[in-house]
Parts: structure tokens; sequence; C-alpha cells
């Protein structure tokens, strides 16, 4: 499994999300690798290298532990939220704090969860990843960044950067997605002991920040234009956003937005 690390100082896990290499980081990591090392660590399946791991949010998160410092601030994208998610609940010792991206402990609507996306959706992904994997990503690219400025200007630099190394094999897409549509660790937030923070986009079409936000415990950000990446349309507000956060390192309870 590919790993990069940059800069220096405090350790700062970074994951990916679903069908993102660890290259989609790149500009945000060399701003915050001014004041943490930063590591890069790639899902099961995506990137360069990688190895093949069971279908479970269990076994992902041990594949990335494996690759990670022994103590971190770990940071996770969609996804990678999830997983850095499942991560403090399994060694809540090696988890200074949480900083989801765009994430949520539930993907997924219910009747006692309608802040997410429905499972119909999901299941259309899941038919159409089957017949053109390809297609089903780029379709997926083009979520990230609907309804924001410069949409077209900042997927193409998306498209750009996840074209630049090899795409997620078509197992990880399967996998990685069944995850999505299955994870729930919405009971795990209550044990946590570590800070928490989300970061959201206020047009992100797949995390509703404003009915998330309202859900989850810690500190709460919302760059209101910004859609599922906002690390991408708008990185330096991002980066001064979670510097604070971290080297301010509260467990914060009040709600932030801006």
């Amino acid at each position: 499994m590919a790993t990069e690390r940059r800069g220096g100082g405090t350790d700062l896990v970074m994951l990916p999300g679903w069908g993102m290499h660890a290259g989609v980081w790149s500009e945000w990591a060399d701003r915050l690798a001014v004041d943490f090392r930063v590591h890069l660590i790639e899902l099961p399946g995506h990137g360069a290298r990688s190895i093949r791991v069971d279908a479970h949010l269990d076994a992902w998160s041990e594949a990335v532990l494996a690759q990670a410092p022994a103590r971190a601030w770990w940071l996770g994208w969609s996804l990678g939220g999830l997983v850095a998610l499942n991560v403090a609940r399994l060694q809540p010792q090696r988890v200074r704090g949480l900083v989801l991206v765009a994430a949520t402990p539930r993907f997924v609507s219910g009747p006692d969860w309608p802040c997410a996306v429905a499972p119909t959706v999901f299941d259309q992904f899941a038919d159409q990843l089957q017949r053109n994997p390809g297609q089903t990503l780029s379709r997926f690219l083009a979520l990230q960044v609907r309804g924001i400025e410069d949409e077209s200007a900042v997927l193409r630099r998306l498209r750009g950067l996840v074209d630049a190394r090899p795409h997620p094999r078509p197992w990880a897409l399967a996998d990685g997605l069944r995850l999505l549509q299955q994870g729930d660790l919405r009971a795990a937030l209550g044990g946590l002991d570590a800070p928490l923070y989300w970061l959201f986009g206020g047009r992100d079409t797949l995390v509703p920040a404003g009915a998330v936000s309202m859900r989850v415990p810690g500190m709460r950000h919302t760059v209101d234009r910004a859609g599922h990446a906002p690390f991408l349309s708008h990185p330096q507000a991002c980066a001064d956003c979670l510097r604070d956060w971290l080297q301010a390192g509260s467990d914060g309870n009040r709600h932030v937005s801006g």
C-alpha cells in the first residue's frame, strides 16, 4: 500500500475518498506540510500499489493503521472519513483527534436518518459499476462539484488529478461502495474521547451539511460555496480552518459556520 510523507511537526494522516487516490491531496497537503508531518495513505485497491482485504470496514481500517504512525491526527474525506472514524473506534490510543471532510457517520438515508443519500442512488451506482466502472467513476466525479462556482474548472482539475495516477481496481470500487452502503457509525460518536471536527461544503449534494451538522458532536465549519470537495475548490480557507483546529487542540462543542 503506497504511503507518501511530507513536511515536519505533528503527524497528520490523510485518507482520500471513494474512487480517489492520495494524489488528489497534492495542493492541500503542500499547504498543510508547512505545519504538520503529513502522511498520505492510500485506501485498499487505490493508488499505484495496494493490497486486497476483506470488504469490511474493520479490515480497511486495519490496513491503513498498518501504514500510519503510532499516534496522529486523522483526516478523512468522504469514505476516508468513515474509515478514520472507525479507526478511532477500534484503536483510540492511535488517534489524537479526527477531522472529517464532507463525511457522515452514515451515508445512506433511513427512517431515523433522513440527512443522507437515498438507498436507490447507491443501488444505481452499484448496477452501473458492474457494467462500466470508468463511466461510473466519471459520473461520481461530476457529483463532487455540482452546484458550485466554477464547476467546470474545478471538475477539470479533479479529473486531471485522478487521471494522473492509476485508477482504483474494480474490486476496490465495488468493495468501497459496499462500505458506503452498509456503514453506520452513529453509535461510535458518543464513545469517542478524542476531539472531533467536521468540515462541510454548503453545496454538497452527497452530504447535506446543514442536516448532518445538527446531528453530530464536535466543532463544525461549513464552506458555504463549496461542494463535496471543499479542500479542492477552497484550499486556503480549508487549510486555515484546519490549522486553527489542530493547533488549538480543543475538544470544542460549539458550532462554527462560515
